[in-house]
C-alpha cells in the first residue's frame, strides 16, 4: 500500500475503534433503532450538504437498487447489529466479532468468483470458526438469552458488512465514494425509519445526547465511510476490510481499560485464533506451498 493508503487505513482503525464509546451513549439516548436511523440520515445529509458547498459533482449514474442493497447491508444491517448487540455483550466482545468480517468477506468473494479458493484460506476459515466457538462458548458472563441474542446480532452485523462491501466492489465500481456513501446512508436511514414505531426513542434525549449523535454521524460515519469506500476502490474489498483487525484491537483496549469489561482467558485466545484465521484467509501469512 502507498503512504496515503496507510494513512487512510490508520484513520479508520482509530475512528471506528473509538466509535464504540459514542455508540453506547447514542443507543442509551435514542434507542438502538433510533441510533441507526438518525445516524444514517444525519450522515447522508451532512455529506450531501458538503458536496453542494464544495461544488462536487454527484452523478448517481448506477442503478438505484445497488445503493439500496449496500444501504440495507453495510449500513443498516451492520449498524443495527452493532447498536443492538454492543449494550448486551459489551464493547470488547462486540469488537472481537468485528474481526470476523474479513473472513465472511473472503467466503462471499469466493462464491461470487471474485477471489480464488486456496487450502490456506480454507484452513483460515476453519480457524475463524473455532475462534467464534471459543468466544461464545466460554464467556465471562452467564450464558443467558440476552447473551445469545447479542451474539446472533453481531454475526448478522458482521455478515451484512462483508456482503455489502463485496456488493459495492462488484456493482458500484463506477460510482465515487461520495455517491456510494450518500446513497447507501440515505437508503439505510429510510429503511429503518418505520421500525421506530416498534422500538421508539426511550424518553427525552438530553442536549449532550444530540452532541454524541452528530459526532457519531459526522466523524465516525460520514467521513469514515467515504474514506473506506475510497480505500476499497484503491486496494480492493478484502484488503480494505482487513482494517477490522486493527479496529478490534483499539475497541478491545477501550473496553478493557476505559469501560472495565472482563474477558476470560479462553476468549482472549479465541480472539487471537480469529485474527490468525482471518490473516490466513487474507493471505497475510507466508503459507504458500513450494512448487517442485
Amino acid at each position: 500500500m502507498q503512504p496515503r493508503d496507510i494513512t487512510a487505513y490508520t484513520f479508520l482503525a482509530f475512528a471506528w475503534g473509538l466509535s464504540f464509546l459514542l455508540l453506547l451513549k447514542v443507543v442509551a439516548g435514542f434507542g438502538w433503532i433510533g441510533a441507526v436511523t438518525f445516524r444514517c440520515l444525519i450522515a447522508g445529509a451532512l455529506l450531501y450538504a458538503a458536496a453542494r458547498l464544495t461544488r462536487r459533482r454527484l452523478a448517481f449514474e448506477s442503478k438505484w437498487w445497488h445503493y439500496v442493497a449496500v444501504g440495507a447491508t453495510t449500513v443498516a444491517g451492520q449498524l443495527i447489529g452493532l447498536s443492538y448487540s454492543t449494550p448486551l455483550i459489551g464493547t470488547a466482545m462486540a469488537a472481537i466479532f468485528v474481526a470476523t468480517i474479513p473472513m465472511f468477506s473472503m467466503v462471499i468473494a469466493q462464491l461470487w468468483g471474485m477471489e480464488r479458493i486456496t487450502p490456506p484460506r480454507v484452513a483460515g476459515i476453519g480457524l475463524g470458526t473455532l475462534g467464534i466457538i471459543m468466544l461464545v462458548g466460554f464467556p465471562a458472563v452467564p450464558v443467558d438469552m440476552t447473551f445469545v441474542l447479542g451474539c446472533i446480532g453481531m454475526v448478522f452485523s458482521t455478515f451484512s458488512a462483508a456482503f455489502g462491501s463485496n456488493y459495492a466492489a462488484r456493482f458500484l465500481t463506477k460510482a465515487s465514494p461520495w455517491e456510494v456513501t450518500i446513497g447507501s446512508f440515505f437508503a439505510g436511514g429510510v429503511m429503518t425509519l418505520p421500525f421506530l414505531l416498534l422500538v421508539p426513542v426511550p424518553g427525552t434525549p438530553q442536549p449532550i445526547d444530540y452532541l454524541y449523535l452528530v459526532s457519531l454521524a459526522a466523524l465516525m460515519s460520514a467521513l469514515t465511510y467515504v474514506v473506506y469506500f475510497w480505500l476499497v476502490g484503491r486496494i480492493g474489498p478484502t484488503r480494505a476490510i482487513s482494517v477490522e483487525f486493527a479496529v478490534t484491537v483499539v475497541a478491545v483496549l477501550v473496553g478493557a481499560f476505559v469501560l472495565h469489561e472482563d474477558l476470560t482467558a479462553i476468549q482472549i485466545v479465541g480472539a487471537a485464533v480469529i485474527i490468525g484465521g482471518c490473516a490466513m484467509v487474507l493471505g497475510l501469512l507466508p503459507l504458500r506451498r513450494r512448487v517442485a
